[in-house]
């Protein structure tokens, strides 16, 4: 089983773990190709104005900025999943999970980072600040993973059971080319946002607590305040409509 999983633009900053290397990421063999993106970044960051910081960032404060211009290559790191701290990882909570549910994260999540690429949960990264769909100097960083890093996620992937818990954007990093499953989140006949994001972090921790292997364990899984509604199928897609009770 793997879970293709959204990161947030909000994070926890500090680290105690080593700078970024070969041994950080998923797919040590692409190090060098991820670290193209990274580059570039460093690059970009250390020679922009003010207006194009704000707009890359998605922040005025200055606090904020100044913190964010730091050398990526040098800043200490901490496992992905302990650095995000949206609302699906709120919902989440990692750290009140035991070692074997927390090892089933660190394991089965891929997490689509807009600058570093797709990385295991339990990868180590630094702090950094890009916000969602912006980009540097016109790189098409979503294209630019796509590119690269599909056929290994392909050949990974090709004999797991998936379940796809991506926002939109994260979809453009890499195209499922296998049966996957996805979900949808609706109150009162409406798709929520908030909700959706919330109930993504909470069946996360649901299949880690119970080890859940398959998608048929999936669809036996109980899952509070949430009700199927439909099952929608088209070719490899399969999409669950739970509906918030």
């Amino acid at each position: 089983m793997k879970i293709l999983f959204s990161p947030s633009e909000t994070k926890i900053s500090g680290g105690t773990n080593p700078a970024i290397n070969k041994d950080s990421f998923l797919f040590p063999e692409l190090f060098e190709t991820r670290m193209e993106i990274v580059k570039h970044y460093q690059e970009y960051i250390s020679n922009a104005s003010k207006e194009q910081l704000i707009k890359l960032f998605g922040t005025k404060k200055e606090n904020v900025i100044e913190q964010y211009l730091k050398n990526i290559f040098d800043g200490l790191t901490m496992k992905a999943i302990n650095r995000y701290d949206g609302v699906a990882f709120d919902y989440l909570e990692y750290s009140k999970l035991n070692s074997v549910e927390q090892s089933y994260i660190d394991k089965n999540v891929l997490i689509f980072s807009n600058l570093f690429g797709p990385i295991n949960s339990g990868d180590f990264i630094p702090d950094y600040k890009l916000k969602q769909g912006e980009t540097f100097d016109n790189v098409k960083i979503e294209k630019f993973y796509n590119d690269n890093f599909s056929s290994i996620l392909d050949e990974t992937l090709k004999d797991e059971d998936l379940i796809d818990l991506r926002a939109g954007f994260y979809e453009k990093f890499y195209k499922i080319k296998k049966p996957y499953t996805t979900m949808k989140f609706i109150k009162e006949g409406k798709v929520v946002s908030h909700w959706a994001k919330a109930y993504r972090g909470v069946i996360l921790k649901l299949l880690a607590i119970n080890n859940i292997k398959t998608i048929d364990e999936l669809m036996n899984m109980q899952i509070p305040n949430l009700k199927i509604e439909e099952i929608k199928k088209q070719k490899d897609k399969t999409e669950i409509v739970y509906s918030i009770i």
